[in-house]
């Protein structure tokens, strides 16, 4: 089964070094899981001050900056990843190291055969 780990802080809360930290782990810790059949992707996002967020209403498009709730966490980047189940997913996304400063959001992929493959 396909998991989509989103990974939730306050972009606020890291220093530069913590980051390039978690960065590096990342990277890690993406090998380790492609050796195990279980990465299919990850990547971070850039910074919420670069987010733009689209809704369409009553047939007008709105266009705004930023994303479209105020929260104190914001989404910060993804894992995608292939498990047996849902217990496997939450024991890796408790490898991930940005849990230690936020939260991860394991979410299950519906799969629609009508996608076309990437």
């Amino acid at each position: 089964m396909k998991y989509m780990l989103l990974i939730y802080s306050d972009e606020n809360a890291w220093t530069e070094r913590e980051q390039e930290d978690c960065f590096t782990e990342s990277v890690q810790l993406s090998q380790q899981l492609k050796a195990s059949g279980h990465y299919l992707g990850a990547s971070p996002l850039q910074p919420v001050s670069t987010a733009t967020s689209v809704r369409v209403r009553s047939g007008k498009r709105l266009v705004t900056d930023g994303p479209f709730a105020e929260t104190h966490e914001q989404l910060g980047g993804y894992f995608l990843i292939d498990a047996s189940d849902l217990n496997e997913a939450i024991n890796i996304a408790g490898r991930l190291p940005p849990v230690h400063k936020g939260t991860v959001e394991i979410r299950p992929i519906l799969e629609l055969p009508t996608l076309p493959d990437p």
